[in-house]
C-alpha cells in the first residue's frame, strides 16, 4: 500500500483537526463528559480509550455533530461541528460502528454510491481489493460477515478522501490477516497527511497504531501521551529473577545507582527496579558470582498499556 493513494491532494487546513476546550454533556442527571480538553494534530493517530459508559461515545459523537454539547467549545478543522455541518462532513470520514449501510444493497453498489458524493473519490474497486472485499462486491450487506461489514464501513469513510476520519472499533471482528490489512490502511492514512481519531477495546491495536493516546473515565480525561510514555510514567523498567532465599541485598544495592530499588518480594524471587539496561545486568550476575550463586528465570518487564489502564480506571477496558 504506498502512501499519496489514500490522502486527499488538495491543501490542508492550517487549523488544528480536532479541539475540544471544556465540553461537556449531560443526560439527565448523569453527567457523559466533564470539563473535556483534548487537541490533535494533523496527519496524527489519536486513540481514544475508556471503560464502557466513560464518555467515549459521546464524545465522538458530538465531535461528529450528531449531539450538541451543554458547555465549552470544539472545532473540527476549524469548524463548528453543528453550525458548518455541511462544509465539515465534505471534509471528514466517519466509521460508524452499526456499519450504517443499507441492509439490501450489495457490497460494492454502496460504495460507489458513497464515491458518487465525494468531488475526487480514491477508486472504489482499488478500496475493495486492498480490503479483501472484491469477491464480496456483489453480495448484500446483510449477507456479509460481520468482519466484511467492518471493513466495508472504513472503506466508506475513506473513499472521499477525507482530511479528518474517525473510526470506530475499526477492526472488530475480523481475523488476524483482516486486522493486519486495515492497520495497513490506516498508516497509509497517517503518511498521506490524513488525521485519525480511533477508538477501540483492544489496546494492542491501540499501542500499536496510536502516536497519541487519550484514557478517559466516567467522563474525565485522566491520562494522555505516547504510547511509550504512558507504560513509562509511574513505572521504571523492572528485572525479575529467582536465586536462593534470603541473600544479602546491601552490596547490590551500593552497586546500583542510588535511583534503584532492589527487594525479595517473596522468598527466592527478587525485583530490581529502574532503567534496566546491560550495565545493569551485568552488575545482579557480579553480584550473584560474588555471593556464588545462580540466578535463574531472570526477565526484563515494563508496565503494558493494559497495567496502566486498569490502574487509572480500576476497571477492564470492556466493563
Amino acid at each position: 500500500m504506498t502512501s499519496g493513494v489514500v490522502g486527499n491532494p488538495r491543501d490542508r487546513s492550517s487549523a488544528a483537526p480536532l479541539l475540544l476546550r471544556g465540553v461537556s454533556k449531560r443526560f439527565g442527571s448523569t453527567t457523559a463528559v466533564a470539563e473535556l480538553d483534548l487537541q490533535v494534530e494533523r496527519a496524527e493517530v489519536f486513540a481514544l480509550l475508556g471503560p464502557n459508559g466513560a464518555g467515549k461515545t459521546t464524545t465522538v459523537e458530538m465531535c461528529e455533530g450528531f449531539i450538541k454539547p451543554d458547555a465549552g467549545r470544539i472545532e473540527i478543522l476549524g469548524l463548528d461541528p453543528i453550525a458548518d455541518n455541511t462544509a465539515m462532513r465534505s471534509r471528514i470520514g466517519v466509521m460508524l460502528q452499526g456499519g450504517g449501510a443499507y441492509p439490501a444493497a450489495r457490497a460494492g453498489e454502496m460504495l460507489n454510491l458513497v464515491a458518487s458524493y465525494a468531488a475526487d473519490p480514491i477508486d472504489p474497486k482499488w478500496l475493495l481489493d486492498t480490503l479483501g472485499l472484491t469477491e464480496a462486491a456483489g453480495t448484500t450487506y446483510r449477507r456479509l460477515s460481520g468482519g466484511q461489514q467492518q471493513r466495508l464501513s472504513l472503506a466508506c469513510a475513506v473513499v472521499g478522501r477525507p482530511e479528518l476520519v474517525f473510526l470506530d472499533e475499526p477492526t472488530a471482528g475480523m481475523d488476524a490477516h483482516a486486522r493486519i490489512v486495515v492497520w495497513e490502511l490506516i498508516d497509509a492514512l497517517r503518511r498521506d497527511g490524513v488525521t485519525v481519531v480511533l477508538t477501540t477495546h483492544q489496546l494492542t491495536e491501540a499501542e500499536e497504531l496510536a502516536d497519541r493516546i487519550l484514557i478517559i473515565d466516567r467522563g474525565t480525561a485522566v491520562a494522555t501521551g505516547t504510547p511509550a510514555e504512558l507504560t513509562r510514567n509511574g513505572a521504571e523498567n523492572q528485572l525479575r529473577f529467582r536465586a536462593p532465599a534470603m541473600l544479602d541485598l546491601a552490596l547490590l544495592t551500593s552497586a546500583l545507582p542510588e535511583s534503584y530499588r532492589v527487594q525479595e518480594t517473596s522468598p527466592g524471587e527478587y525485583l530490581v527496579e529502574g532503567d534496566i539496561d546491560p550495565r545493569v545486568l551485568a552488575t545482579v550476575t557480579a553480584w550473584c558470582a560474588r555471593l556464588d550463586v545462580l540466578a535463574t528465570h531472570m526477565r526484563v518487564e515494563q508496565r503494558s498499556l493494559e497495567d496502566v489502564f486498569l490502574e487509572l480506571t480500576g476497571r477492564e477496558l470492556r466493563s
